[in-house]
């Protein structure tokens, strides 16, 4: 089990606090509104928490189980700063990555697939405010030994570990817990619900039925074609495909704002569900889920269930420091003008601190981005 360096989820904090502590959460948990408040958990975070969080309550009535991968628990050897790691602020918070596989089949999954959305879930511990990040897939960052190109592809070089790393490294975060998510398991959820609700435009008419075309290659279900533009009910296929549509204005950075769309479009169905629904969505698309979080991570924050919140969301790098080119072999990438300044941002925009200064690590990838890129940029 992946254990949380600055102590927010293990033995190490809860310590100080006593067997008072755990005997308080203890009885919350024994309460009768036990379950309906993992379900307010639920809506209140996004549907792949969502998720686990149900499975944690049921393990023991459920057939299929996630695909658990453990993290090193040593914050260095998953790219965490010394500073970050002792910092008092990043001890309130719990981050999360979250990942959608372009995966074929269960074992790339794993590893050997793409990352074809990267959002970072950043819980305030104190608040209950949730606040949601893409890194656009396509930024061009430090995936590992030195290496400089599209950051999706740190997942299909070393999975969940590699992806973990190459965010805590290139962001100075401290994220330990990653769940990762492929087309099978999205389109399980969806259906699951009964659908969800989004607005298709002229623009992503065109193309939403392509896109599940390219999906129905890998999972063979069929489809039915979207035909009209406007706010609908979308099933499963066509709620991936929704999320996946590139070729429009905004092009990647709005296929990362779609994505963001259907998971609070997900939380909005899942309020609208009963118990036994969400029960039975959750068992069967669990065995298509990939992800660091045990029964043990998740169970120190039911007490406080229904006091999470999505708050805001973003995406990085910030649109004002951002830049798009052909970097050569390495393809159309989105360039951080400047690293460091995209660094501050998040960390004022996730955690409220102003004028945050970076780890060394952060200002030698900065300035090798630039060397990098900078000879196809100024051509």
């Amino acid at each position: 089990m992946a254990t949380n360096s600055n102590q927010t989820r293990g033995a190490g904090q809860h310590a100080g606090n006593g067997q008072v502590s755990k005997s308080k959460m203890a009885a919350k948990q024994k309460a009768a509104r036990k379950r309906r408040k993992i379900i307010v958990f639920a809506a209140e975070i996004i549907i792949l928490v969502a998720m686990l969080a149900v499975l944690f309550v049921l393990f023991d009535k459920t057939e299929e189980a996630p695909i658990v991968v453990e993290l090193p628990t040593e914050a260095e050897s998953i790219g965490i700063a010394s500073q970050v790691e002792e910092s008092p602020v990043m001890k309130g918070y719990w981050n999360i990555a979250l990942f959608g596989i372009d995966a074929e089949n269960e074992k790339q999954l794993v590893k050997g697939a793409r990352s074809d959305s990267i959002m970072i879930a950043s819980i305030n511990l104190d608040t209950g405010d949730i606040k949601l990040v893409s890194v656009y897939r396509d930024t061009y960052l430090n995936i590992g030994d030195d290496y400089y190109i599209k950051c999706n592809t740190a997942y299909s070089n070393g999975g969940g570990e590699q992806a973990v790393t190459m965010l805590n490294a290139n962001l100075d975060l401290d994220i330990q817990d990653f769940i990762a998510i492929g087309y099978e398991g999205l389109k399980g959820v969806v259906d699951g619900l009964g659908g969800v609700y989004l607005d298709v435009d002229e623009q992503e008419l065109k193309h939403i039925n392509n896109y599940q075309y390219s999906i129905d290659k890998i999972l063979k279900c069929g489809y039915t074609e979207v035909t009209k533009t406007g706010y609908q009910k979308l099933d499963g296929m066509q709620a991936a495909a929704y999320c996946r549509i590139r070729y429009r204005t905004g092009d990647d950075f709005a296929r990362a704002a779609s994505q963001r769309e259907l998971i609070q479009a997900i939380e909005e169905r899942i309020k609208e569900v009963d118990l036994a629904t969400l029960t039975k969505v959750f068992e069967e698309v669990m065995g298509h889920v990939v992800t660091s979080l045990t029964t043990d991570d998740i169970l120190p924050y039911l007490s406080q269930v229904s006091n999470y919140k999505i708050v805001d969301e973003g995406g990085f790098p910030e649109s004002s420091m951002r830049t798009t080119g052909n970097i050569g072999s390495k393809g159309s990438s989105v360039i951080p003008v400047d690293l460091e300044s995209n660094v501050v941002w998040l960390h004022e925009f996730l955690f409220g601190v102003e004028d945050y200064k970076v780890s060394d690590k952060v200002k030698e990838y900065s300035g090798e981005i630039k060397a990098e890129t900078s000879p196809y940029l100024n051509k």
